[in-house]
């Protein structure tokens, strides 16, 4: 009989994994004809830079999802205490501390609950400025356009009060059920948002179905992980400081928070800063073959981030073979999907667009695999990162605000003097990562999993 705490993924929670992502991008490639059929190129534009906005309000987590999840992991898998730097000791029987459990989770909700304040008020007073500016040179429904970005900021607000659901169930190891949650919350989400967009509701036919959607995923998480056994136990639990357990938590969660920002400037930045010298169709072009290689990058991480217990795991019972059999499988699987799913884009996407009568294109060949090459380089390197970081360790933060700082100075340099246009927000990126984080990250990875490091820390 298994352990109560430990951590047990397998191959069905890695086929769940795909098969929810593949649902996810189904759900995105079978949306995205409609949107760009129904849709005029620069409300696809605004779309864009709507997409850009829920990746800096997830910002404002700040790191702690990863940090909580991976926390998480370390408690179910039988610590009996955690840890601001490395892994504590574990309970060989991997018997759960429930009380630590209850105050890890109480400390997430302050936590979580805060920052949807902090995003809801942000997204209402800057954001809304912001659009302003934006749509001056706006053609369309200026109204629907608004409307829809009141749905936004209430979606971003709930969905980041209710994020810890998510570090719960990957910090267990229930791969699966979250995955099963997902297909029912893209269903739903693509069924309501092609009906509202055939009905004539535009950006807010998008917006109020990924409301329900969400609304719909949360429901069924809490359900899923707080069972009548898990409740009664917890409850019976003893009483500990949450506080405490959050001051534990705060050094390497910081740490990862300023290596998302770093992060965020790296990928992002492009479309807020080049909407201010670009036009919204030039954007609405990046948007949609951003969105694409975004889609091969989320299928080239699923082996990987279906086994984060696991490295959690691994890291709490300094198991190095397992962890270097996990990382050749997740490199392998990294360029296997970039490679075939590469050129499929290269050859075949303008052949999809003019299936689907869009008026917006994708960028040049020539960009297009630029911008493909770049993204293989930025997910190998993250790959690395994440399995360091699985140590409790963050070593990478202050790398990754340099190349963000240093991408935001390239992006205004290339679009503003220099005037490169489309090429400029292609090029920033990959010039700032190449420069040190490209590399660094898996040498430092491949030097560790040699042995010296983690056998050195276990004398």
């Amino acid at each position: 009989m298994q352990p109560e705490g430990l951590v047990n993924i397998g191959k069905r929670d890695v086929y769940w994994n795909y098969l929810a992502t593949f649902f996810q991008i189904g759900a995105g490639v079978i949306l995205l004809p409609f949107i760009l059929k129904m849709l005029p190129s620069e409300t696809v534009g605004i779309w864009t830079i709507f997409q850009t906005v829920t990746s800096l309000a997830a910002l404002l987590d700040f790191g702690f999802l990863q940090s909580f999840s991976r926390n998480v992991s370390y408690v179910f898998a039988g610590v009996r205490e955690l840890k601001k730097t490395g892994v504590g000791s574990f309970d060989e029987d991997a018997k759960v501390n429930y009380g630590l459990l209850k105050a890890t989770i109480v400390s997430m909700r302050r936590f979580y609950s805060r920052m949807a304040l902090i995003v809801f008020v942000l997204l209402l007073i800057f954001g809304t400025l912001y659009f302003y500016r934006v749509l001056q040179s706006y053609n369309g429904d200026r109204q629907d356009v608004f409307i829809a970005w009141g749905v936004l900021i209430c979606i971003n607000s709930y969905n980041l009060y209710t994020l810890y659901y998510d570090a719960l169930l990957l910090g267990k190891g229930c791969i699966r059920r979250s995955k099963q949650i997902n297909i029912v919350g893209q269903s739903v989400y693509l069924l309501l948002a092609v009906v509202l967009i055939y009905a004539g509701f535009g950006l807010v036919a998008i917006v109020s179905a990924q409301l329900v959607s969400f609304l719909i995923r949360r429901t069924l998480s809490y359900k899923v992980f707080f069972t009548k056994d898990l409740k009664e136990k917890l409850s019976s639990a003893t009483d500990l400081n949450s506080k405490e357990v959050f001051r534990v938590i705060i050094p390497n969660a910081v740490k990862v928070g300023l290596t998302q920002l770093g992060g965020f400037l790296v990928m992002k930045s492009a479309v807020f800063i080049g909407a201010l010298y670009l036009t919204l169709n030039e954007i609405a072009e990046y948007g949609i073959t951003i969105q694409v290689i975004g889609i091969l990058s989320s299928l080239s991480m699923v082996f990987y981030q279906s086994y984060l217990p696991k490295l959690a795991e691994c890291r709490v019972k300094c198991d190095l073979c397992r962890l270097k059999y996990l990382y050749i499988r997740s490199v392998v699987m990294l360029v296997i999907v970039f490679v075939v799913g590469g050129v499929a884009f290269i050859f075949l996407g303008d052949w999809a667009l003019d299936l689907i009568g869009s008026e917006t294109r994708f960028l040049p060949t020539s960009m297009l695999v630029v911008a493909l090459f770049i993204a293989l380089l930025e997910k190998n390197h993250a790959l690395a990162a994440g399995f360091l970081v699985a140590k409790n360790e963050v070593p990478f933060f202050k790398a990754s605000l340099l190349s963000g700082a240093a991408t935001v100075l390239l992006l205004w340099f290339m679009l503003g003097p220099l005037h490169w246009g489309v090429w400029g927000m292609v090029l920033a990126q990959g010039i700032s990562q190449l420069v040190y984080q490209n590399w660094k990250w898996p040498l430092v990875l491949i030097r560790e999993l040699k042995g010296d490091e983690l056998r050195g820390n276990n004398r």
